[in-house]
């Protein structure tokens, strides 16, 4: 990485420790509800990213096992659960686009080497189903009779971090192999994907501090 990247990658890793901090203190306003939940799925990726960063000085594990089958996963599987079931209230879909997802492991242990940073079907498949839900939720946004007080729903903060960072990024992991190759395309796309993230989860924090959890 260049020395501009290392800087983003730890603003990144800390603005995710921020976003946990802010939740925690939060908590109390929402521990009735179901937005609690997020809380401790922003909890789990800090500690996830603490034993990315560190967890191979304690023990000896396979990284990119670690990520690819563990905790990308959750990531995907929270936020159907958070679109398709929270907001949608559709619990059925939030099953069947779970379980799809799942399905989508098998074509990659046998087209892909998995030995790969990112298994690029499973991370490109889950990133076209969450587009789906993230339109639908704009959709369903701009159409709301609450349009005015946007600001104050938490969705509204969520849903612009979720595209910026996964949507924004589907193209950059979809095709990795081929962009890496080219060195200056690949570390300006990199550079966005720290951004990104670090922006994602600054707006993941104001959806606790501006928005008004209702539910």
């Amino acid at each position: 990485m260049t020395d501009f990247q290392k800087v983003i990658y730890e603003s990144l890793f800390w603005s995710e420790g921020i976003a946990a901090l802010i939740s925690i203190l939060y908590y109390n306003r929402i521990k009735n509800q179901s937005w609690k939940y997020f809380v401790f799925y922003l909890i789990f990726i800090f500690l996830c990213e603490a034993i990315g960063k560190w967890g191979s000085l304690f023990i000896d594990y396979n990284k990119q096992a670690f990520y690819n089958y563990f905790v990308i996963p959750v990531q995907f599987i929270f936020f159907f659960w958070l679109y398709a079931a929270k907001s949608f209230e559709k619990q059925k879909t939030f099953l069947i686009l779970s379980g799809i997802y799942l399905l989508s492991f098998i074509p990659s242990e046998f087209i892909l080497d998995t030995d790969n940073v990112m298994f690029s079907i499973n991370y490109t498949f889950g990133c076209l189903i969450l587009m789906i839900l993230v339109v639908m939720e704009y959709y369903k946004q701009i159409n709301s009779s609450n349009i005015l007080n946007f600001s104050k729903n938490p969705m509204f903060y969520i849903n612009l971090g979720v595209t910026l960072f996964y949507i924004g990024t589907l193209p950059f992991w979809t095709f990795f192999p081929l962009i890496r190759t080219y060195r200056e395309i690949y570390n300006i796309y990199f550079a966005y994907f720290l951004i990104s993230g670090i922006v994602m989860y600054l707006l993941f924090s104001i959806s606790f501090i501006w928005g008004k959890q209702n539910s």
